[in-house]
């Protein structure tokens, strides 16, 4: 637990550190954020404000990672560190492909941003070469964690791949929906990510762990300038990497189906969009005000500080319920 907390503390102020030098630059390049006319009226007031925060977290977790890649290996755990750089590369090629996106849209001008074909292609690939490390590289097998029944299930290997591509790809989704309060997608994410961190301690998976601690820290320093009102967003940059690091380590720990449990609110933020686009083209109507849901709440007169505290005491009790049902 040392190396952890050490991990976590440093990661914290090395963002915060970023955070000061960082977002003035953007500020310099006018990476502002782009508010849509149609959603709520309160967020029009945020338009112009520094987004790509998400930076802040890439390199956080870059540099700790590295040298905590450096120190395990000279402290003769070299097979924890080699074991750490699988999970960095997945998470932080999902978030270089949001930050092309956020690039080509915020500096270069390029409204349309990343093709959506790229986007997805982009994705898939980090996706698929991660799960094929995890089954034929370390050799973790298929076995899949049932919680409540607390046992594991052997799912045959041409359907795992294509199972947990989904929940790679499923969950970042979901976090990206997620990001659209201040401090909304970071507060939830942190609080996952805490939960699976934990759960690494409990089942002796110390690259978890680790790693783990590296990203609360970093999540944790953003979040600084992230509450409301926020000085800095993440955008696709910081959002595709979270969804990156939960779907990452829920497979490490071979619990990919506690995430319904866990990340509750993120799935629930993705369902609210697919039902209101399946009900809209059926019927012309909608469910919700607005979607994903956080916004549906703020048109019923919640502030954006209350969608976030709740939002996060429900994630919280779900993790809570989570850690009890393992």
């Amino acid at each position: 637990m040392k190396i952890e907390t050490s991990l976590l503390i440093i990661s914290f102020f090395l963002t915060v550190i970023l955070g000061m030098i960082i977002i003035p630059i953007l500020k310099k390049l006018k990476v502002g954020q782009i508010e849509r006319d149609e959603g709520p009226k309160s967020h029009l007031k945020k338009q112009g404000t520094p987004t790509m925060g998400g930076i802040m977290m890439i390199v956080t977790m870059i540099l700790i990672v590295t040298g905590a890649y450096v120190y395990l290996s000279v402290n003769n755990q070299g097979e924890l560190a080699n074991n750490l750089l699988p999970i960095l590369l997945l998470t932080i090629g999902f978030g270089l492909i949001g930050f092309i996106d956020d690039f080509k849209k915020l500096v270069l001008k390029n409204t349309k941003g990343l093709k959506p074909s790229y986007k997805m292609l982009g994705l898939l690939i980090i996706s698929v070469a991660y799960v094929i490390y995890l089954v034929y590289g370390l050799h973790i097998g298929t076995d899949t964690y049932i919680p409540f029944m607390k046992e594991y299930v052997t799912i045959p290997v041409y359907l795992y791949i294509p199972f947990a591509i989904i929940v790679i790809l499923g969950t970042t989704n979901a976090v990206n929906l997620t990001d659209g309060i201040d401090g909304l997608a970071s507060s939830v994410s942190a609080i996952i990510i805490t939960c699976l961190t934990i759960i690494g301690i409990l089942f002796g998976h110390p690259e978890i762990s680790v790693f783990g601690s590296v990203v609360i820290g970093a999540v944790l320093g953003f979040l600084m300038f992230n509450l409301h009102p926020a000085k800095v967003f993440m955008g696709d940059t910081g959002s595709l990497l979270l969804g990156g690091v939960i779907s990452a380590m829920a497979l490490y720990l071979k619990m990919p189906l506690l995430l319904i449990v866990i990340a509750l609110v993120p799935v629930i933020e993705t369902l609210s969009v697919i039902i209101q686009v399946a009900y809209f083209k059926k019927t012309g109507n909608r469910v919700f005000k607005m979607t994903p849901i956080h916004h549906h709440f703020e048109l019923s007169g919640w502030k954006e500080n209350k969608v976030v505290i709740v939002f996060s005491l429900v994630t919280l009790v779900l993790c809570i319920i989570g850690l009890v049902i393992i």
